[in-house]
């Protein structure tokens, strides 16, 4: 394996001697080869390290000096490419003003291949006292502790520390991610945390000795907190479908369409509005995982459309909604359309062809995302308008909808029956727990206060007014019983 030590400079020229030397004998033997990259330092710090490599010719070595200063993050960018282009294994990120420890660089490495990371993190906070005692100052210190808290609190992992400097990563997983649209400045480190946990990818973490000492700092402390706690509030918020930013990206979940039958929602406020032994057809329903209920208990015969074939237990039948609709759709009692219509190219002119194909007794039960809920106008008061894989900006979505526009697309052609507003889906972000219990009774308060704003999802039933055929028929067949 070829493994790469990548030390990132600015301004270490008092430093960056005193890491090489400290560097084991060992690496001599291995596979390795160390990259400087020199931050357009103002100092000399690339003029000493190409002196310590003329003196330790035996030493695969290589100083780079960028042509302008990238900051923390876009250095590391550099980094990474080199390590993509030639090949590596391995990256080992390492500072160069001296403040981690080279000497453990072996240990470290072989801990990281045995347990076969994608990341390993040295971590200085596994044991918390050897911190204090490496003089990490007292506000540091702290600061590691609430922040490193409230990320995992987020993020639901067990993280000792988000705030090391050094670590190890897989390079075959760094070709995976977006990592040349993270930030150019020192929160990039918690950017590339945030999107291994979006990928799943393992990442455990191995106990570093802490030493301070006369290095400078160029990190602005509370810029950084509110950077890395920024990032982590939006990867946080992209999991659970309300935000959206490209270069997170997250392991793909097989059944999008989740069951959502167990607290309020458009699965069972449907359950609860469809009678025993009656006949379903759900168009665009996915895998219709959330019918099996009502087979089970009301004995419902379900079948189920979608553009392309699912993995389904129900009847199934491939079609197109954009232009086609099912030829038997007249023959059940119930037609569903619950998040199909924001998927189609011409909403307007689904719903013409779907009046047109069905009989005046069927029941339609419709739902759609409500774009005037009050994350979404908070969102665009600050300037945001992010498409994401799901929610209500769903990137697949082709046209929005209000309870007043939603209601007008049906209105010339159905009556509406019953129509009201769904909280957020809280048990499927936050688990079915007493908080996402406590929110769903708050959300539904506040629904009924200002059911437009306070609503996640609109949900309708529907019944088809006559088209003018039925009338005529049903006039003709008036006069014909009044003439005979």
């Amino acid at each position: 394996m070829e493994h790469l030590i990548f030390i990132v400079a600015y301004n270490h020229e008092k430093f960056i001697n005193q890491v090489l030397d400290r560097l084991p004998d060992s690496i001599k033997k291995e596979n390795y080869e160390i990259l400087v990259a020199d931050d357009a330092s103002e100092d000399k710090t690339f003029k000493i390290a190409q002196e310590w490599k003329k003196q330790n010719k035996h030493i695969n070595i290589k100083i780079l000096k960028n042509s302008k200063n990238y900051g923390y993050g876009g250095n590391q960018k550099i980094g990474i490419q080199y390590a993509i282009k030639n090949n590596f294994d391995t990256l080992t990120l390492l500072h160069g003003d001296g403040q981690y420890a080279p000497e453990i660089i072996n240990d470290f490495l072989n801990y990281h291949l045995i347990n076969r990371s994608a990341l390993t993190l040295g971590s200085r906070m596994l044991i918390k006292k050897n911190a204090l005692k490496g003089k990490m100052p007292l506000y540091k210190f702290v600061g590691n502790i609430i922040l490193t808290k409230l990320q995992n609190t987020l993020l639901n992992t067990t993280l000792s520390e988000f705030h090391t400097g050094y670590r190890i990563y897989s390079v075959k997983h760094l070709k995976e991610i977006k990592f040349n649209l993270n930030s150019d400045d020192f929160h990039f480190d918690t950017e590339i945390i945030l999107q291994f946990v979006g990928m799943k990818y393992q990442i455990n973490e191995f106990s570093i000795p802490t030493y301070y000492g006369d290095e400078i700092s160029y990190v602005n402390g509370f810029k950084y907190a509110y950077n890395i706690l920024k990032q982590t509030l939006i990867f946080s918020l992209q999991q659970k479908g309300i935000f959206y930013d490209s270069k997170y990206r997250f392991v793909e979940i097989k059944d999008k369409y989740e069951n959502k039958m167990d607290f309020e929602s458009t699965h069972s406020i449907l359950f609860d509005n469809i009678i025993k032994d009656s006949s379903i057809i759900d168009l665009g329903s996915h895998t219709g995982q959330y019918l099996k209920k009502l087979k089970q208990i009301k004995n419902c015969k379900i079948k189920c459309v979608d553009r392309e074939r699912r993995e389904c237990d129900h009847e199934f039948e491939i079609i197109n909604l954009n232009t086609d609709l099912p030829k038997d759709i007249k023959s059940y009692d119930y037609v569903l359309l619950l998040d199909i219509i924001e998927h189609l190219h011409n909403p307007e002119n689904f719903i013409e062809r779907l009046h047109e194909s069905l009989n005046p007794n069927q029941i339609i039960i419709a739902s759609t995302g409500n774009i005037g809920f009050i994350i979404i106008r908070i969102m665009l008061l600050f300037g945001y308008f992010n498409y994401g894989k799901r929610g209500i900006l769903d990137s697949t979505h082709t046209r929005l909808f209000t309870f007043q526009s939603f209601k007008k697309l049906f209105a010339s052609q159905f009556e509406i029956k019953f129509i009201k507003g769904l909280p957020p889906p809280y048990p499927l972000s936050i688990s079915n727990n007493f908080f996402s219990t406590f929110l769903l009774k708050i959300n539904k308060i506040l629904i009924k206060i200002y059911k437009s704003m306070f609503s996640y999802q609109i949900f309708m039933i529907l019944k088809p007014k006559k088209t003018i055929q039925h009338i005529l028929e049903d006039t003709e067949k008036h006069s014909n019983k009044i003439i005979s």
